[in-house]
């Protein structure tokens, strides 16, 4: 089937060109259709025997390794990686290793061995392991603490706590209990399933930051309905 893109304002129609590759952005179906355009992607992955998942353009690698034997591991994700290039040049994208990020998780034993491990090849160039990584939404890092996940949320809660405390005088109850469900709780309640069970400690600075916040910000008026 021939596709077409076209802009139009008003009354205004600008005149049909002809889409060859990709998939037309702006439209509610743009994250749908690039991820069926990108979906062929996944067979040259699993043809290096690399698990994958994939969230619109979002692709991710998950490669398991030995630590006292990376060397191997890493060359079949380099071959992987660049093959996944040549199959988005050949259908008109491009791979952004900018935007790409590398990290190494395992227990302590593990990392300890894989230490002089500090950086990993994709698409050709060398990516810096870093200590933590976000995926929709969630910090994880190395030994999965989900320490600095649970410091961001509990952070993020504290500041829309103080702002609607600022204007707080100005809200009807209901308001506010509007807004702290939409502004806290929604925070709160993201991704909260990857922290059970509780892989730590701070997960009770995350549970009680949200409840703490209400009582402040609605005058020991609780949320009852969200």
């Amino acid at each position: 089937m021939d596709l077409v893109k076209f802009v139009k304002l008003g009354q205004h129609k600008s005149p049909d060109t002809m889409l060859e590759v990709g998939v037309p952005q702006g439209s509610v179906l743009g994250p749908l259709l690039f991820a069926v355009y990108c979906s062929m992607a996944t067979d040259v992955i699993a043809s290096h025997g690399v698990r994958y998942h994939q969230y619109t353009d979002d692709t991710q690698l998950h490669l398991a390794m030995r630590a006292d034997n990376t060397a191997s591991s890493l060359c079949v994700l380099a071959a992987c990686t660049a093959d996944v290039k040549l199959w988005f040049m050949q259908n008109g994208l491009q791979l952004n290793p900018d935007k790409s990020e590398a990290v190494i998780m395992g227990t302590a034993n593990q990392l300890r061995a894989a230490s002089s491990l500090s950086s990993v090849k994709v698409v050709g160039v060398d990516l810096p392991v870093a200590e933590d990584i976000k995926v929709l939404g969630v910090i994880l890092d190395w030994c999965l603490t989900f320490d600095k996940h649970v410091s961001a949320v509990a952070r993020s809660c504290n500041y829309h706590t103080q702002a609607i405390r600022h204007i707080r005088h100005l809200l009807t109850t209901e308001l506010t209990q509007t807004l702290a469900c939409s502004l806290i709780l929604s925070i709160a309640a993201h991704c909260s399933m990857a922290l059970q069970p509780e892989p730590s400690t701070s997960c009770s600075q995350y549970r009680t930051t949200p409840q703490g916040s209400f009582i402040k910000c609605q005058d020991d008026h609780t949320c009852t309905h969200c």
